[in-house]
């Protein structure tokens, strides 16, 4: 009996080319992106509450896109190491990624607005806002005073609430609704929560612009790694080659793997047993002529 032919070697590109080190690779990178958008989105979610909760009438504050964003990097974080319904997880955090992408689009325009436009730190740094608090015991929208802001040319009466930081320098007697920067700030514990809330406000506007694009790289990079497949996973089923087997007595070669016995033969409807056994008698005796 002659033994099977070895299998043929592995060209060489195949055998220079490591699939299963890409895909680590390719993993490895998707999750570091992933987790520092969550890193962000924590941020965002913190800071932008702390900007929202600081003051009772001004409350801007970009929390939201924390909020999407990091739910999208948490079904990356899943799907990066699922091995079943990887694919779906990963369509879903780039979906929520998305939205989230947009939404710091937008919360980082407003709060920059609002801080740049609606808000001036110059009268709060030269310490010329005064703070007024009725004591234990009185809410801030409960009791109400008059307070008297002096002006170049005249002097006015400002009725404020207790808990409340107010400056008279951007404080307009003759309209007050003409004002553009607020003058005052509800139910805050100094005037130093007011300087607190335009430094979060900008730092809120800054984490929001980062999560944008990191967002943005993390969406690209999940979307490439999403149709990738591990070496590991894929099954080759090759079929045997036949096996040629020698009978020195028949001086026939057989072909087990074209011709099987006829106890190994299937009957069919179309060709009976009889014409099926004659067709292999007829195949052996030209490969024995």
């Amino acid at each position: 009996m002659v033994a099977p032919p070895a299998a043929p070697a592995v060209p060489g590109p195949l055998a220079v080319l490591d699939p299963t080190g890409q895909f680590a690779k390719r993993k490895k990178t998707s999750l570091w992106f992933t987790v520092s958008l969550l890193v962000v989105s924590v941020f965002i979610l913190t800071i932008g509450l702390a900007a929202t909760t600081r003051t009772e009438n001004v409350t801007v504050g970009g929390y939201y896109p924390g909020i999407v964003l990091g739910f999208g990097s948490f079904l990356g974080i899943v799907g990066i190491h699922l091995v079943e319904n990887r694919r779906q997880m990963l369509v879903a955090s780039i979906v929520f990624i998305s939205f989230g992408v947009v939404a710091a689009f937008c919360c980082a325009i407003v709060d920059g607005v609002f801080a740049a436009r609606h808000i001036e730190p110059r009268p709060l740094y030269n310490k010329r806002c005064q703070f007024y608090s009725s004591g234990i015991g009185f809410l801030y929208d409960a009791y109400q005073t008059e307070v008297t802001c002096y002006t170049l040319n005249s002097k006015c009466q400002l009725k404020v609430k207790s808990n409340t930081c107010y400056c008279c320098d951007l404080y307009n007697c003759e309209n007050s609704e003409q004002s553009s920067s607020y003058y005052e700030f509800l139910g805050v514990s100094s005037c130093q929560d007011v300087v607190h809330l335009y430094r979060l406000l900008w730092s809120s506007t800054v984490l929001n612009i980062i999560g944008l694009f990191l967002g943005i790289i993390t969406a690209a990079i999940l979307g490439a790694f999403k149709d990738m497949v591990p070496l590991s996973q894929i099954a080759f089923s090759a079929a045997p080659p036949p096996q040629i087997l020698y009978n020195p007595a028949q001086q026939i070669l057989t072909y087990a793997g074209f011709c099987p016995s006829a106890a190994t033969i299937s009957t069919y409807p179309s060709y009976p047993l009889p014409l099926q056994l004659k067709s292999c008698a007829v195949l052996r005796s030209s490969v024995s002529t």
